[in-house]
């Protein structure tokens, strides 16, 4: 359990803002070092967080887990501040769907084949694969 380690003028230190976040310490200053997440420091060089930074990691988060990585965030976070996207930003972010959209496709193509393979097996056929009928007419060969 964290213990409130919240200051008197409302901010944070990191062990509370990865509790309230629901992430680990460790993922706050990978944040930070990427630049996607910001924190004052104390006379004695400890993180302090506003409240705010609650929010800012849960979106950090959203952002994961659509898919992007450091880069992009970092490029979209000022245009969710300035409350407006450059084209450039959506354009990108079009392009990570699209790659997306690839990777789904090119996994569903490998669940098709690994659908032969498991019928493959349920119900062996040597005629289903001309590397088994080579094998038969080895194994009969002798």
């Amino acid at each position: 359990m964290v213990t409130d380690t919240t200051s008197e003028d409302g901010r944070m230190r990191i062990g509370e803002l990865a509790s309230k976040a629901n992430v680990s310490t460790r993922a706050l200053r990978y944040y930070e070092e990427q630049g996607i997440l910001t924190a004052e420091r104390t006379p004695s060089g400890q993180r302090e967080y506003g409240d705010s930074a609650v929010d800012r990691v849960r979106l950090i988060q959203h952002f994961y887990a659509a898919g992007l990585g450091s880069r992009t965030i970092a490029a979209i976070l000022p245009c969710i501040d300035a409350g407006h996207a450059e084209p450039e930003i959506v354009e990108r972010l079009r392009v990570e769907r699209a790659l997306i959209t690839e990777s789904i496709a090119q996994l569903e193509e490998t669940r098709r084949n690994l659908d032969r393979v498991i019928e493959h097996a349920v119900h062996p056929d040597p005629h289903h694969c001309d590397a088994s009928r080579a094998s038969l007419t080895v194994e009969h060969a002798f």
